[in-house]
This record gives structure tokens, sequence and C-alpha cells, in this order.
């Protein structure tokens, strides 16, 4: 047996509530049978009944909460839209303001490290290395080392000795679209 009840079962219930709380003490009202409910099991009516009377007590206390919620019942108008007051914005057109300045950037910290060539090699190589052992690289002599900005490859270069320090002499910058190929590599 089902315990959903039809919306015109609900809407009679309510109509046979009584209106304040102060009235007689909720009696279980009686219910006619519908054509889907099985007839002749009175344990299933009893349930059914007390089914009834809790949703019926459940309805009450829904509908005093709504009531108590919604207070009087005038009608607010809603608030006035009002035009959000904006600042504008205009150029400047002096000869010295032309671009923006840049100066904000110049103290940026940058790595840059030379790269003279590369090499792989198993943990077991890496391991047998010891003072005076020799890796080969995978450039050749008198090809340039690569100069790279923050792990990116910026320009090529020669490798020179000035006051007794290695230092290196550029010989070329990377193009732009260079750059911009390395990226999706």
């Amino acid at each position: 047996m089902s315990e959903e009840m039809r919306q015109d079962q609900i809407d009679e219930l309510l109509e046979q509530t009584p209106s304040s709380e102060e009235e007689t003490p909720k009696e279980e009202t009686p219910k006619e049978e519908t054509p889907d409910k099985a007839e002749g099991d009175s344990g299933q009516k009893e349930e059914m009944s007390e089914a009834e009377a809790d949703l019926l007590a459940q309805w009450e206390e829904a509908l005093k909460e709504a009531k108590e919620g919604q207070g009087p019942t005038t009608e607010t108008s809603p608030p006035e839209a009002k035009a959000p007051k904006l600042e504008e914005f205009t150029q400047q057109k002096d000869a010295d303001e032309a671009h923006p300045s840049l100066d904000f950037i110049l103290d940026i910290p940058l790595e840059i490290s030379v790269e003279i060539g590369r090499s792989k090699m198993i943990i077991n190589d890496l391991l047998k290395l010891s003072q005076g052992s020799i890796i080969e690289l995978n450039k050749m002599a008198g090809e340039p080392a690569e100069i790279y900005v923050n792990q990116r490859l910026m320009a090529r270069g020669e490798i020179v000795v000035v006051n007794d320090r290695f230092a290196v002499r550029l010989t070329e910058i990377v193009s732009p679209q260079e750059r911009i190929r390395q990226l999706g590599s």
C-alpha cells in the first residue's frame, strides 16, 4: 500500500484542521478509501491513519511556520537602481609620457648560465667518476656556447679568457621567432 497522498486528499485534510491550537486536540480523521487501496486489512488501515495523522501534523507545523515567517503582508517596492559613478581615464599627451615608464623592471634579478656542452650517462658511470676523470660533451671544439637567461636560450657566443677568468663574447642573439619555436618544444 502506498503512503503517498493525492493533492485533493491533502487539501481535504488541510480544510479539516482546527484554526488554532487552543481548540480540541488533534483527532485522527477517517479517510475514504481510494480505488488503489486494498480493502479488508484493519492493521493496514490503522497504519494509514497514523501516517495520515503524522502527515497532517507536519503540514500544520509547516503552515504555522510559513504564517509566522511572512509577518505583515504589505508589499515593499524594490530599491531604485542608480547609475554607478565612474572615473574617466584620459591619456596624457606629453612628449615625455608617450611611452610608459618601464623603470620598475630594471631591478628584477635574472639568472644567466653558459652551456658549453651536454652529456648523458647512467648512474653506474656517474659513480665511477673521480678527480681527473674526463667527460665527453656533445659539442665540437670551436662551436659556440649557448647563453641561457632564466633557462631560456637567448644568445650564442665563444668562450674567452679575460684577466684569468672565463667570459663569453656574444656572437649571435636568438631571434624572437626562434625563441617562440623553442617554447613549443
